[in-house]
C-alpha cells in the first residue's frame, strides 16, 4: 500500500511539469528511464493475474530494482533492469519488447530435462508421413497411429482433422505428441480436442481482472468442449508431454485429460495457464503478461504445469541405439490396455 501511495504523489507531481503537448493524465509517466520503469511497475501491479497465487511482493521488487535506474542510463541498461524485474514473476508469458531485443523467461522449462529428439521423432515419422495441416502422422509397425503436432500456431481444420482419423481409423490405439509444442492458437487446440469426446465436457473455468487489486476478479466462468459433429475417434489416446508442452499446450493437456480414453505419458507440461494481454510503456516498448487466469475443472491453478499419469524420462542408452523411451512406453501401455 505504502507503494502505491507514493505512486500517487510521484504521478500528480508529474502533471505539474511544463509539458509542450498540453496536460497529461494521472495514469501517464514521462519517457525517462524512471517514468518508464514506473509505468511498467503500474502495469503489473493492476493487471497481472497472478500477484497473490506466486505471493509475489511487488512492493518489495520495486523497492529492489528502482535504486538501479539513473536518468542518465542507456536503453540497453534499462531494457536489462526492466526485464529481470518481470522475471521475478517466473512467467513465460510475461515478455519486453523493444526494436533490439525481447526480454523473456524460459528457466520454467530450462531446469527440466529435455525428453525431446526431433532426430529421433524422424525415425518413427519414417520417410513417407502425412501432413495435414499443422499435424505430421504415420501408422507405426505394430498399428499405432502416431500424431505429432509442434506448434498450435500452424493451424489445422476439420477437413484435416477428418482426413487423419479416417486414415488411422484402423489403427488399435492412438498417440498424440505435443512434446516441444510452445503453445499457439486455442482454437486449433480445442478443434483437436473435440475430436476425442463424445459428450460435452467441463474442463475448467477463466476468470478476469475487474479491478487494480492483485485478487480482484471476476466469478469463474466455466469452460466446456464440445464434442465434434464431424468424426471422433473412439479407442484408446495416450497424450505424450514433455516441459516444453506450454501456454495453449497446456490448455489441450487440460481438455484431453478430462476424457476418460486418455492417458498422459512423459513429463509435466510446462504451464503457462494466464491468457495473454500487451500493453506500452512510454518509450514505446511493448510488454505482454498474463492477464486472466485458467483454472481446471476442480478450480485449481494449471500455471504451474500439468502433472502425467505415468512420469517417463527419455533413456541416454534408449536415445543412443535410436528410440524414444516416452514413445516405446506408451506403445506399450496400448498393447496392454487397447
Amino acid at each position: 500500500m505504502k507503494r502505491r501511495y507514493l505512486l500517487r504523489i510521484w504521478s500528480i507531481l508529474l502533471t505539474l511539469l511544463p509539458l509542450s503537448s498540453g496536460c497529461i493524465r494521472e495514469e501517464e509517466f514521462s519517457n525517462t528511464p524512471q517514468g518508464n520503469f514506473e509505468a511498467l511497475w503500474k502495469i503489473i501491479d493492476e493487471q497481472y493475474c497472478f500477484l497473490d497465487y506466486k505471493q509475489i511482493d511487488w512492493d518489495a521488487i520495486h523497492d529492489k530494482y528502482q535504486p538501479l535506474i539513473t536518468p542518465g542510463m542507456s536503453y540497453d541498461g534499462l531494457f536489462e533492469i526492466l526485464g529481470n524485474m518481470l522475471a521475478e514473476l517466473k512467467d513465460g508469458h510475461v515478455n519486453l519488447y523493444s526494436s533490439s531485443n525481447t526480454a523473456r523467461y524460459w528457466d520454467w522449462y530450462l531446469d527440466y530435462p529435455r525428453n525431446f529428439n526431433e532426430s529421433i521423432i524422424e525415425k518413427y515419422l519414417g520417410r513417407d508421413y502425412r501432413i495435414a495441416g499443422g499435424a505430421k502422422y504415420t501408422i507405426l509397425e505394430d498399428n499405432i497411429g502416431y500424431i505429432y503436432y509442434g506448434d498450435f500456431s500452424s493451424g489445422i481444420g476439420n477437413g484435416n482433422l477428418d482426413e487423419i482419423l479416417l486414415y488411422l481409423s484402423a489403427c488399435n490405439g492412438l498417440i498424440i505428441d505435443v512434446r516441444n509444442n510452445g503453445g499457439g492458437n486455442l482454437t486449433n487446440a480445442t478443434r483437436m480436442a473435440q475430436r476425442f469426446t463424445n459428450e460435452k465436457v467441463l474442463t475448467g473455468y477463466i476468470q478476469h481482472k475487474t479491478g487494480k487489486g492483485h485478487s480482484d476478479f471476476s466469478d469463474p466462468t466455466p469452460i466446456h468442449v464440445e464434442p465434434s459433429n464431424s468424426i471422433r475417434w473412439q479407442k484408446k489416446v495416450i497424450v505424450l508431454t514433455n516441459r516444453h508442452s506450454y501456454s495453449a499446450t497446456n490448455d489441450f493437456v487440460n481438455s484431453m485429460r478430462c476424457f476418460p480414453n486418455v492417458t498422459l505419458v512423459g513429463d509435466k507440461t510446462g504451464g503457462g495457464s494466464g491468457l495473454p494481454f500487451s500493453s506500452e510503456l512510454p518509450n514505446g516498448w511493448g510488454v505482454r503478461f498474463s492477464a486472466s487466469p485458467h483454472l481446471d475443472a476442480q478450480k485449481q491453478h494449471i500455471e504451474f504445469g500439468i502433472d502425467p499419469d505415468k512420469k517417463v524420462d527419455m533413456s541416454k542408452e534408449d536415445e543412443n541405439n535410436g528410440l524414444d523411451t516416452i514413445i516405446e512406453e506408451a506403445r506399450k501401455l496400448l498393447k496392454v490396455n487397447p
